[in-house]
């Protein structure tokens, strides 16, 4: 891995916080930490810290707009 494509990835995190996707998806920070209790938005625990996958957030995002099965 060249220099410039270790810094290009060190710019865009692959994780985030909970509160950093609760700005990003432009909900609240408690709604955030229910939908990440629940499943419905997708974490990762290291030790006691806990972070969202960036791709996650992603495909929430993509998903918004069709019913989900559960909608059926």
């Amino acid at each position: 891995m060249s220099r410039q494509e270790a810094t290009r990835m060190h710019e865009q995190k692959q994780t985030m916080t909970v509160e950093e996707a609760a700005k990003l998806l432009g909900i609240g920070r408690a709604l955030a930490y229910e939908m990440a209790r629940t499943g419905k938005l997708p974490t990762i625990r290291f030790g006691r810290r806990l972070v969202v996958p960036r791709r996650a957030v992603e495909r929430l995002l993509e998903n918004a707009g069709t019913p989900s099965a559960s909608q059926s």
